[in-house]
């Protein structure tokens, strides 16, 4: 029976609508291959959306992604909206969907694959074999937490403010997702924080350990951030999977990225307690090779394969993809970003053609 899927799709800024088009072309023959029906609608968000609106979210969109099965997000930002005030800036307009659609744990994934080790700035030894998971909790702490601004003190002196903040129940809640995910990997979670110094982290660390209780298959250990940084870059292949809040987690998964040589490889999910997720790329939107063809696509096609497991439920289809990205690299294809000698260089339409050309055969 045809199961039927509504998706919307958010090409945003730069390179997006290059690497969402590829994409789609990938889930159209997906669709085919497993019966499965994508009705795509397309929204502004970021950019693109301040140019239209003037706002980095329009209600419309917002509207639209809660009535979707899933979000396929592409990437926002660009120089040209960098001088804007805060709250008219495409970043915000990024931080409002996670928190409109209650997404509250981020997935990413660093996976070394076998064809891409020496494109790595690490060692062979220390990279290969790498496969971390980090999940991110993505609507609290120091980014939303109040008060926060920058505000004028009694002596005329400007003073910039952010808070972070957890409660009981937001750290319980994204701890489960990490204890369940360590569950289905290699039964290993590392919690980083800055419990030394932070009260807020005092209180993430011990609401952590009391949840492990409820796994007791999972081994727990704890890090603290600054610690957490170095082990990533010096030994990663301790980790397995890593939980940690807002602002640690922007960080850290950014440097478990860099492991496997090329942040445009590497998607992430945004999850809820619901639908719909948001699926996303890790890489921004590149504004300085937007339009030339030079885009890596995988991590895009990468995140439409999380939304098929993580999303919808398509864990067969969600494996074609993947396995079609490791061909496609078997056969020599290259992006500038992955580039290496002896390979064939590609640019964004020719790697999302070979793709292609792959799942049909």
């Amino acid at each position: 029976m045809t199961r039927q899927y509504c998706i919307t799709l958010l090409p945003g800024d730069g390179i997006g609508p290059e690497i969402l088009a590829v994409t789609v072309d990938v889930l159209k023959i997906i669709g085919q291959q497993f019966d499965i029906t994508f009705n795509f609608q397309e929204a502004l968000i970021g950019g693109s959306a301040i140019d239209a609106t003037g706002n980095p979210l329009p209600e419309e969109t917002l509207t639209l992604c809660r009535n979707s099965d899933a979000v396929l997000l592409a990437a926002i930002g660009g120089y040209k909206w960098d001088n804007l005030p805060r709250h008219q800036r495409p970043e915000t307009g990024l931080l409002a969907i996670r928190a409109g659609l209650n997404l509250f744990a981020n997935l990413r994934p660093a996976t070394i694959l076998p064809q891409l080790v020496d494109a790595s700035s690490l060692k062979r030894e220390v990279v290969e074999g790498v496969d971390i998971m980090v999940v991110r909790e993505l609507t609290g702490g120091i980014y939303f937490g109040q008060p926060k601004g920058i505000f004028e003190t009694e002596t005329g002196e400007k003073r910039g403010v952010n808070t972070m903040a957890y409660t009981e129940s937001e750290i319980d809640r994204i701890a489960q997702v990490a204890f369940e995910t360590a569950q289905k990997r290699g039964k290993k979670l590392c919690s980083v924080d800055k419990a030394n110094v932070l009260d807020v982290s005092q209180l993430w660390r011990d609401r952590v350990t009391l949840m492990a209780d409820r796994y007791p298959d999972v081994e727990l250990s704890h890090l603290y951030v600054d610690n957490a940084a170095m082990q990533l870059v010096r030994a990663p292949k301790q980790f397995d999977t890593i939980v940690t809040g807002n602002l640690f987690g922007d960080i850290l998964s950014d440097a478990a990225a860099m492991l496997t040589g090329s942040i445009g490889m590497l998607p992430s999910a945004s999850l809820g307690l619901g639908k719909p997720g948001l699926f996303e790329p890790v890489h921004g939107s590149a504004p300085d090779i937007a339009g030339q063809d030079k885009a890596n696509p995988l991590a895009q096609v990468l995140s439409a394969a999380m939304m098929l497991r993580y999303g919808l439920d398509e864990p067969e289809a969600a494996t074609k993809i993947e396995q079609g990205v490791l061909a496609v690299l078997d056969q020599g294809y290259r992006t500038g970003d992955i580039m290496s000698p002896g390979m064939k260089a590609v640019g964004c339409k020719a790697m999302g053609e070979a793709l292609v050309k792959v799942l049909e055969s």
